[in-house]
């Protein structure tokens, strides 16, 4: 597969994972008691915690498997 394919597989990737991702924050949210605080750890939580399970793809898509 060429490098510009896996960016777009990986493009593709990254948007279906970041909706399931915000659907899935925004759903933790509403079966937590109302609190500004629950919002701001619910939120800073999802809003660092995106990248982390991503990495794997972005590193995909750059070739970094490939054996030199």
């Amino acid at each position: 597969m060429g490098p510009r394919t896996r960016r777009f597989v990986a493009m593709l990737g990254v948007i279906v994972f970041l909706a399931v991702w915000i659907w899935g924050a925004i759903a933790i949210r509403g079966l937590l008691p109302a609190s500004p605080l629950i919002d701001l750890l619910v939120y800073a939580v999802a809003g660092i915690g995106w990248g982390v399970p991503l990495y794997p793809l972005f590193r995909w898509a750059e070739g970094a498997d490939r054996k030199k």
